[in-house]
């Protein structure tokens, strides 16, 4: 069986015991580390996937303290020349990509350009008059909108958007006509969107807005195309176009030298191929070598678009786990990271857990930040107390757990993503090896 590999890495151990963490006790018996790290239940886990062809490859990347931890096993592709995942490996992380957007949104909170309950047609005007439909289920007839989307309900999906892959009935077929559909999936499905979705960020936020809700703004969970409309609002307020902004004050500070809107041609060769499965049969959808991902999207995808590493995605939630901080980079302030990972959800809202195949924390006693799900209690023997994270449609899943400075980042790309339980099993295989 192979081990977990650990490189330790340089931090500042001191800030993430600042701020946000400050007077956070370490729950035992989860211990911080900066050596190696036995994980054999996890390690076991990880290796399953290809070993009984639930997946191609599996990408683990966990952080305990300051050690990064990464443990591969299986190739990109199920063809038998195919090249062996690694840490550097590329995966499709869909909805992985909202906390990131969420975060770039409180860099600019914490400067004082934008504000949590500022209106959202503040920056864009076309959102200034919406409505809400009054029975969805039958027609789009519609009432004016009582309260404005603001920038909180954009990060918590309570503003009242829809999204095609939860959204239902006369609305979807709006969606639908109306091309606002914020993700790549194939060469195919790419070409047939592009028809009618609008060409640019802003142009895409406009048309969202000639569309009906699907509740009064501030009043119900529901998970939509929030954070996509959110990098419009980036994009306008930092005068920057969002993926310019996310690469500037994220993705170069940070070191994350392999995540894209659009792939390189020379790193198709580390792209993963996209499978799903119909029945027991893994179909494979977008090979790595040839991908929809090398040619670039109709605009940057604050809620789906970004193609990363398992490396890249750890550096992000290290340094979140810092208090926003890695490397001697600052990104954000403690309190700021302190206040992305709290319950941000409007008064009476509360969040019903995760939608079906969309990678976010099932079970109860979570609020929402700022782009991901937050746990409002500790779980015994599992995370603690303000662990935040979310997932992807393909499967991918990532957290932090800053009470007990844990993280992890595990990479697959099969649809449904939740076609095996790898989020539940994998944290209870976690959180089980660390406790011995």
């Amino acid at each position: 069986m192979a081990k977990f590999r650990t490189v330790t890495v340089a931090a500042l151990v001191a800030l993430a015991a600042t701020g946000a963490l400050a007077g956070q006790a370490q729950r035992k018996p989860v211990a911080v580390a900066n050596a190696p790290v036995a994980l054999p239940q996890s390690t076991t886990l990880i290796d399953s996937y290809p070993a009984t062809r639930k997946a191609p490859g599996v990408v683990a990347v966990v952080g305990v303290g300051d050690s990064v931890n990464v443990h591969s096993a299986g190739t990109l592709a199920f063809e038998p020349t195919a090249p062996k995942v690694d840490g550097n490996s590329l995966w499709r992380v869909y909805s992985m990509t909202k906390p990131i957007t969420a975060m770039a949104a409180m860099m600019l909170i914490e400067e004082g350009k934008l504000k949590l309950d500022d209106p959202i047609s503040k920056f864009i005007p076309a959102f200034k008059n919406m409505t809400v439909l009054v029975d969805g289920t039958k027609d789009l007839t519609a009432v004016p909108a009582k309260n404005q989307i603001t920038v909180r309900h954009l990060l918590t999906h309570t503003a009242g958007l829809g999204y095609t892959i939860v959204t239902k009935g006369p609305l979807l077929k709006a969606y639908d006509e109306a091309g606002i559909t914020p993700f790549t999936s194939t060469a195919q499905a790419e070409k047939d969107l592009r028809k009618v979705r609008p060409a640019t960020l802003q142009a895409f936020a406009e048309k969202v807005a000639t569309l009906p809700l699907i509740a009064e703004p501030g009043t119900k969970w529901s998970y939509s195309i929030g954070l996509d409309v959110m990098g419009a609002v980036i994009e306008k307020v930092s005068g920057m176009p969002f993926d310019a902004f996310l690469q500037k004050r994220i993705f170069t500070p940070l070191k994350m030298k392999s995540t894209f809107f659009t792939v390189p041609a020379a790193d198709a060769k580390r792209l993963s191929t996209g499978y799903a499965f119909v029945g027991v049969n893994p179909l494979p959808l977008d090979a790595g070598a040839t991908s929809v991902f090398l040619q670039p999207p109709s605009f940057p995808y604050g809620g789906a678009g970004l193609v990363m590493s398992a490396n890249d995605y750890d550096r992000f939630l290290h340094m979140l786990q810092n208090g926003g901080t890695l490397d001697g980079a600052r990104i954000l302030k403690p309190e700021t990271v302190a206040l992305a990972m709290s319950n941000l959800l409007p008064t009476g809202v509360t969040y019903p857990g995760a939608v079906a195949n969309t990678g976010g924390a099932p079970g109860p006693s979570q609020g929402f930040g700022a782009g991901g799900s937050v746990y409002l209690v500790d779980l015994p023997g599992g995370p603690g107390k303000g662990t935040y994270g979310w997932g992807g449609a393909a499967g991918t899943i990532a957290w932090v757990d800053p009470k007990n400075k844990v993280r992890a980042t595990v990479m697959v790309n099969y649809l449904p993503g939740d076609r095996w339980p790898l989020r539940t099993d994998f944290t209870k295989a976690l959180y089980a090896d660390l406790a011995h």
